[in-house]
C-alpha cells in the first residue's frame, strides 16, 4: 500500500519503535507465561464484551437464554 500523505511518522498504527513485540507472525513463539497472560487478558475482554452486550440488548439476551434452555431440555443424556 502506498504511503498516505499527511500522516505523521508516529501515527497510532505504527508500532515499529514502541518496544512491543509483534503479536502475530513473529516466528518466535514466546514463553508459556506470556501466552497465558495474553490469553487471560483476551478472555477477560471477551467476558466484558458479553456483559456489555447483555446490558445493551436485554431482549436479545433473554431470547438467547430461552433458546439455550430449550436446547438443554430437549437434549437427551
Amino acid at each position: 500500500m502506498p504511503d498516505l500523505p499527511g500522516l505523521p511518522e508516529d501515527a497510532p498504527g505504527d508500532t515499529s519503535d514502541t518496544g512491543e513485540p509483534p503479536t502475530r507472525g513473529a516466528g518466535v513463539p514466546g514463553t508459556d507465561a506470556e501466552r497465558r497472560r495474553r490469553r487471560a487478558e483476551f478472555l477477560r475482554d471477551l467476558a466484558e464484551a458479553r456483559e456489555l452486550r447483555a446490558r445493551v440488548q436485554p431482549r436479545r439476551t433473554k431470547a438467547a437464554r430461552l433458546r439455550h434452555a430449550q436446547r438443554m431440555r430437549t437434549f437427551r443424556w
